[in-house]
């Protein structure tokens, strides 16, 4: 049993967790009251936001989206399952947005640094994951892209480029969903690739006219 009131001695990090709980109760809630009681009842997101579990990766503060504009599911690699009939809750996820909220766009956002890549590059360092190893099997695609379409190079270079395959193999991935299907036939669903640079702030998106990841958007 989970017993909120109870923490180890010397908890800083607990005592962090109270002292925003009670900001967020004190200040930040009654400042946005209004908009809170609207979003109580129902909620019309305009996004799904698919990105990795990784917790240097903060879509809301990304983007600077409020309360109720983006629908966010996250798993390590921002991993989108091929669709199967077995219980799948990122599956789940991509259905309700996309068949009853009725998003009107998708973004799968990678990001600098991820574990998961890192493990796609180098599956041997799984052996004792054995969880993770059954789930990067979403990222495979993207690794044998790597490996056969591209000529060798340092691993660093090796691991944006593999970030970035990531993100195209996901969106694969995500078309073969029925509800995104249905979405896209309607023209009513727009899916975008993001890969989110966690050293510079930069997001890189995938454009289809020059087949490049490049800084989204433009400075003015």
């Amino acid at each position: 049993m989970c017993d909120d009131h109870a923490k180890p001695a010397g908890d800083t990090f607990a005592d962090a967790l109270r002292a925003g709980v009670l900001e967020f109760r004190r200040h930040v809630f009654p400042a946005r009251q209004a908009q809170f009681r609207q979003l109580a009842t129902a909620q019309h997101p305009d996004a799904l936001f698919l990105t990795c579990a990784d917790s240097r990766v903060v879509p809301a503060l990304i983007t600077q989206a409020g309360p109720g504009r983006l629908f966010v599911e996250r798993n390590p690699g921002n991993l989108v399952p091929i669709y199967s009939e077995e219980s799948v809750g990122v599956s789940a996820s991509i259905e309700y947005a996309v068949a009853v909220l009725r998003v009107q766009h998708v973004i799968i956002c990678g990001h600098t640094d991820c574990g998961v890549v890192k493990a796609l590059l180098h599956p041997e360092h799984l052996a004792e994951l054995p969880a993770v190893a059954r789930w990067s099997r979403f990222g495979a695609q993207a690794r044998r892209k790597l490996l056969e379409e591209h000529p060798p190079m340092p691993e660093e270079a090796q691991l944006r480029t593999l970030t970035e395959l990531n993100v195209l193999n996901q969106i694969d991935n995500l078309a073969t969903h029925p509800s995104v299907r249905r979405a896209l036939a309607e023209q009513r669903l727009a899916i975008h690739g993001w890969v989110y640079h966690i050293d510079s702030g930069e997001v890189r998106a995938y454009r289809a006219d020059t087949a490049r990841f490049e800084v989204w958007p433009e400075a003015s």
